[in-house]
């Protein structure tokens, strides 16, 4: 009983040193929110009626985020739920018995959940400088390519693939255009990037609240162009008030709807460019701090930096307590949150210069 107390008790993960985490410290009003509807169930609309009209509430805030003024959606678990459900919405939709979806080979490890679940193949081109090559996508998309797979705000270097292009590459081959905006959609509002509904023929895209939008974990959302396209997903729900159900998950705790509207009606949009701002300034003042110290650096789209900072070096940053990551290419990643600070940094350098 001690010991279970003790666990009990036990506090979770200090932000304070935390570098390449894409989650970061919800803001007030979402934490609050979450507490009040935990023992809520959107899952089940009709006895749930308020936590769904905060639903509904939160969609259509994502939607204006995204330049989507109708949109249509849910809150999901997280980015990879998102992305499960966008592939399996394009293999269901289309008239094939052998469906591929083409991804650039940055994308998100979850479309490789999501080939070995719903038994389609994953075709993955490479980059160029960080970004989707259209020609190589190009090359892989043929009459069984059921999806094409754009990144806005890649999740090793925060760089933005040429969404337009490539959703006027998909369509004309019939292929529905998926954009993982997971961790980039609160930040780009705030740039000159092409990347939403409002850009390009999109048909859906995912975008989380829990990351950039300061929502509790957990707060993903999942949106489409036309509730049509959700219809791929609905299945009977015949002992619930409600008759039908799109999500995958059935059992959903309300506290991620209610602090995504929350986190939302706090921040968007003036807060959200405050902080795009913030981040993206530390994020520049970082690259050039390391890139002084003769390291190789990516140069900064939105608020990531990636530096060729030797892995026995990292193991040391992480020995005094900093949590940093690595790129597929073993470059340092430091991914600059709302809670990662100027001071945060410079102590980060401090440590740096230390060794």
């Amino acid at each position: 009983m001690i010991v279970s107390m003790q666990r009990v008790e036990s506090v979770p993960q200090d932000f304070n040193r935390v570098l390449s985490s894409m989650c970061t410290e919800p803001h007030p009003a979402a934490r609050q929110a979450a507490e009040r509807f935990l023992a809520t169930n959107p899952g089940d609309p009709a006895t749930y009626q308020e936590v769904a009209d905060l639903e509904r509430e939160a969609v259509d805030m994502l939607g204006t985020v995204t330049g989507l003024p109708e949109p249509a959606g849910y809150i999901t678990s997280g980015g990879t739920e998102a992305n499960i459900q966008a592939v399996r919405i394009a293999r269901d939709r289309a008239d094939t018995d052998d469906p591929n979806v083409v991804v650039p080979t940055h994308a998100h490890f979850s479309f490789w959940k999501a080939a070995d679940l719903l038994g389609v193949e994953l075709r993955t081109a490479p980059a160029s400088d960080h970004r989707a090559d259209l020609d190589a996508m190009a090359e892989l998309i043929d009459d069984d390519t059921v999806l094409v797979v754009g990144v806005a705000g890649s999740t090793e270097y925060g760089y933005v693939d040429p969404i337009p292009e490539l959703a006027s590459t998909a369509h004309g081959a019939d292929a529905l255009v998926h954009v993982d905006a997971a961790w980039g959609g609160f930040y780009l509002p705030f740039t000159e990037h092409q990347w939403h509904f409002g850009h390009a023929d999109v048909d859906t895209m995912t975008i989380d609240p829990h990351k950039v939008g300061q929502a509790a974990v957990p707060a993903g959302g999942l949106l489409a162009r036309s509730p049509t396209l959700l219809d791929e997903l609905s299945i009977d729900t015949p002992y619930l008030e409600s008759t039908k159900q799109v999500t995958l998950t059935g059992t959903r705790s309300g506290a991620g709807v209610a602090s995504a509207v929350a986190a939302m009606d706090a921040l968007w949009p003036d807060g959200y460019r405050e902080q795009y701002h913030r981040s993206m300034d530390n994020a520049r003042w970082l690259a050039e701090e390391l890139a002084q110290r003769g390291y190789d650096v990516v140069e900064p789209e939105l608020p990531l930096v990636a530096a060729d900072v030797s892995l026995p070096l990292v193991e040391k940053l992480r020995d005094r307590g900093w949590r940093v990551a690595k790129t597929g290419s073993d470059e340092l990643r430091v991914v600059c949150m709302p809670h990662v600070t100027r001071s945060m940094l410079r102590s980060f350098v401090a440590d740096l210069d230390w060794y």
